[in-house]
């Protein structure tokens, strides 16, 4: 296991805002962004659009997410291709992942549900770790409004997948590195 990384992910999903009893279904995007605690800095950043088999874009969803039906159709890759290739990168098994809140949940069940195995054993919920904090009196916050208290002023347009796979390695970085080392690589 490699204690020196955090790889830091987010997941975008196909979302309506008609009435329907599940608001979200399977995974459009996976942004992930690598975070070397040794130098504070994010070393390496991929974004991936994941071509739903089940679901369709909704104009909710694209609003929300920016993500157009064309593009998933021109860019988007099978869950499967995708997952391979973050490993690949990435490094799977052998590193930590972490994400906002319950990414893994959702993943694991997307993966279970498509018969695929999961990329990584290691998981942190960077959410319940911030939270934990004793200087965090409002246990009731997003990724955005932590990222406020700690200083960090958020970069990029919210409720894309590889933007806010790098916000969040850049909130682990003020979690967990030294803070003179702390500094970032576009």
């Amino acid at each position: 296991m490699n204690f020196d990384r955090i790889v830091c992910f987010d997941l975008e999903m196909c979302c309506w805002n008609d009435g329907r009893t599940s608001r979200t279904g399977e995974i459009i995007e996976i942004g992930v962004a690598e975070l070397d605690l040794n130098t504070g800095r994010i070393v390496r950043r991929a974004q991936h659009y994941v071509k739903p088999v089940h679901d369709e874009i909704s104009p909710f969803c694209t609003e929300l997410t920016g993500i157009k039906p064309d593009l998933i159709e021109k860019n988007g890759k099978p869950l499967e291709t995708i997952l391979r290739s973050i490993e690949q990168k990435f490094g799977g098994r052998h590193k930590i992942y972490a994400a906002w809140g319950h990414d893994d949940r959702i993943l694991k069940k997307e993966c279970d549900a498509k018969e695929l195995k999961v990329l990584f054993r290691e998981y942190l919920n960077l959410a319940t770790l911030f939270k934990l904090q004793r200087h965090v009196t409002n246990k009731r916050l997003g990724q955005r409004a932590a990222m406020e208290i700690a200083g960090v002023t958020w970069e990029g347009r919210q409720h894309s997948g590889y933007v806010d796979a790098y916000n969040l390695a850049r909130l682990a970085a003020t979690m967990f590195c030294e803070q003179d080392v702390l500094t970032t690589d576009k």
